[in-house]
């Protein structure tokens, strides 16, 4: 595995063998390392991984940030590796920041993959959204509570050093936690364009975990059924992360829906 800084310094790793490759697009406040079970599983692929702007190890200086800026990245980066078509996989955020590119470079994609994305949230949705942001600017420790929402009881209690790892990842400081809260900003206040999610023609997996609170069955559901050429799949006994806790699952459904 080689990682890499590109001349805009977007932070990224490339496995090269010599097929499409998958490209993941990790959630707000992660990193790469986030797909770290997909890589060591999906061995057979290419596979690209890489710090959005403002995470991770790629740096971002702007005021504000947009999915236009997050689209115009993954499309840079594609230029700079001098790749035509890709598997397209996104999580939370970075399944906002797949459709959004989807719509805008179709001819780059041989299929894309949607896992844990917010859909027409109601109004109660949002509001819980824009609380949690509001919270994110004091800059507190992240509680084991919070962690509940992605992980399930047990998959903690099974796996107790999975709070320290993701305290070491989502805990900022300083620059970082100033384009931790525009990525956060951006997510919390999205507003879903119908005209755009029924105009990507691309063939798509949605996914999402049976007890995801905050990205929902029916919200998956009903993206699946605006989408032209898509299908949907229930992670059962997942929640948000359920890439992680229920990797098997994710990457025998990816692996299936890639190779149909």
């Amino acid at each position: 595995m080689s990682y890499n800084f590109d001349p805009n310094q977007n932070y990224h790793s490339f496995i090269d063998n010599n097929t499409e490759p998958l490209v993941f697009i990790h959630g707000v406040g992660l990193d790469h390392k986030m797909w770290d079970t997909q890589v060591n599983t999906l061995k057979d692929y290419s596979i690209i991984t890489y710090d959005l702007l403002g995470h991770g190890r790629t740096p971002y200086n702007k005021e504000e940030i947009t999915l236009n800026d997050f689209s115009d990245q993954l499309d840079y980066l594609l230029k700079f590796l001098k790749i035509g078509k890709i598997n397209l996989v996104g999580f939370s955020l970075g399944s906002l920041v797949a459709l959004d590119f989807a719509s805008k470079f179709q001819d780059k994609l041989k299929s894309l993959t949607v896992i844990g994305t917010t859909y027409k949230r109601t109004a109660e949705q949002r509001a819980l959204v824009i609380e949690r942001f509001e919270q994110a600017k004091l800059n507190k420790p992240i509680s084991k509570q919070a962690l509940k929402r992605w992980f399930t009881d047990k998959y903690l209690n099974d796996h107790p050093e999975i709070y320290d790892q993701f305290i070491k990842i989502l805990t900022k400081n300083g620059e970082d936690h100033l384009n931790f809260l525009k990525a956060y900003k951006l997510f919390a206040y999205h507003q879903d364009n119908i005209d755009i999610i029924k105009s990507i023609k691309a063939k798509t997996l949605v996914m999402t975990g049976s007890g995801d609170s905050g990205s929902t069955v029916e919200m998956s559901k009903t993206l699946s059924d605006d989408l032209i050429n898509s299908s949907f799949i229930e992670i059962n006994n997942g929640k948000h992360l359920c890439s992680i806790e229920c990797s098997d699952d994710v990457n025998m459904n990816l692996k299936k829906f890639i190779n149909d």
